[in-house]
């Protein structure tokens, strides 16, 4: 297998197209980090799912996965620097071979440990057990469910997934998640259409009601994420037709308060190969880091005060309320 530095990666999509650069609207503002206080590592393509506004353009047939040497450079990165949270991204991370084996060493290392769980892939061969495992771990688990109701949710993410998803979440709060303090169970929403979300506290209070109500589910937070247009997205909005007018309402909804509590700013992203990114969104882009520093050769210093790359598809960050891996940010 070749290293990240050997192989030349190729662009999936271009950026989405706008009548204003995102560097226009951030005026002489550049954009640096502040920190690096996260390291969320996406170990691969592969997923059980293959939902229509995936970003990363995950699906079953993906062979794309993170090599144990690469998962140990990551270990060796949070072992010597002093950064306090894994976040474990995919694809459906459960599914590559060293899921477990990375998430019980960064626990050894007193780290806190978050996985992108998608909830259906507690049905797969071998993960009936995953409650128990990310208990025992204490892993904060953040899992994707569109809305309270099948019709939306199948709609985007395939026939008897909403299902599945409501059987994984009674299983989670069995175990103890939504319950118990070092138990945290978030949930993330994101439009099924060409729209912005709504008011994230507004959406969270529908979502704990209704669940709470039609299937005695609890949970802890509701993420409301804008979709960014990008990769299977992207080509959603372009063969609707919808890019322009949807480029267009991220433009007019840009909010320079956001610009503070932005992910990149204390987060750097390791795709599968080990190579570097600002975001998970710029990974999906290829736009790396601009010292094109890989987690093999990860320098602290050197990164944790770095210009960030930016492009149009950060309009979907500097919405209205904005938008990170943690939901709303202004």
């Amino acid at each position: 297998m070749q290293t990240a530095v050997q192989i030349t990666r190729q662009v999936k999509s271009a950026p989405p197209n706008s009548s204003v650069r995102f560097e226009e609207k951030l005026g002489s503002r550049s954009l640096f980090a502040e920190t690096i206080d996260t390291l969320q590592v996406n170990v691969g393509k592969l997923c059980n799912q293959a939902c229509k506004h995936c970003h990363v353009d995950a699906s079953p047939r993906r062979t794309e996965i993170i090599e144990r040497k690469t998962i140990d450079a990551c270990l060796k990165v949070l072992r010597e620097n002093d950064i306090k949270t894994l976040d474990i991204t995919g694809g459906a991370p459960e599914l590559i071979p060293d899921f477990r084996y990375f998430v019980r060493e960064a626990k050894m290392l007193s780290v806190h440990v978050i996985v992108r769980h998608n909830l259906t892939v507690m049905f797969e061969p071998n993960q009936t057990d995953l409650p128990d495992f990310f208990a025992e771990n204490e892993v904060e688990v953040v899992s994707s469910l569109p809305y309270f109701l099948a019709e939306k949710t199948d709609a985007q993410r395939g026939t008897g997934v909403f299902d599945k998803s409501i059987s994984a979440l009674k299983r989670l709060n069995e175990v103890g998640y939504g319950h118990k303090e070092n138990l945290v169970l978030n949930l993330v929403y994101n439009p099924v259409g060409a729209f912005l979300p709504p008011e994230q506290t507004a959406i969270e209070a529908d979502f704990k009601r209704e669940l709470k109500n039609r299937y005695s589910i609890v949970f802890n937070n509701l993420y409301a994420i804008t979709n960014m247009p990008i990769a299977r997205f992207l080509d959603w909005l372009r063969r609707s037709k919808n890019e322009t007018a949807y480029m267009q309402k991220l433009v007019n909804a840009f909010n320079p308060a956001t610009i503070d509590g932005l992910m990149c700013r204390n987060l750097i992203s390791v795709d599968w190969l080990g190579n570097l990114f600002d975001c998970d969104f710029n990974q999906m882009l290829d736009l790396a880091v601009e010292a094109k520093k890989t987690v093999f050769d990860f320098d602290y210093n050197s990164l944790k005060n770095r210009r960030i790359v930016t492009e149009n598809h950060c309009f979907g960050c500097t919405a209205g309320s904005g938008s990170s891996c943690g939901g709303t940010v202004a």
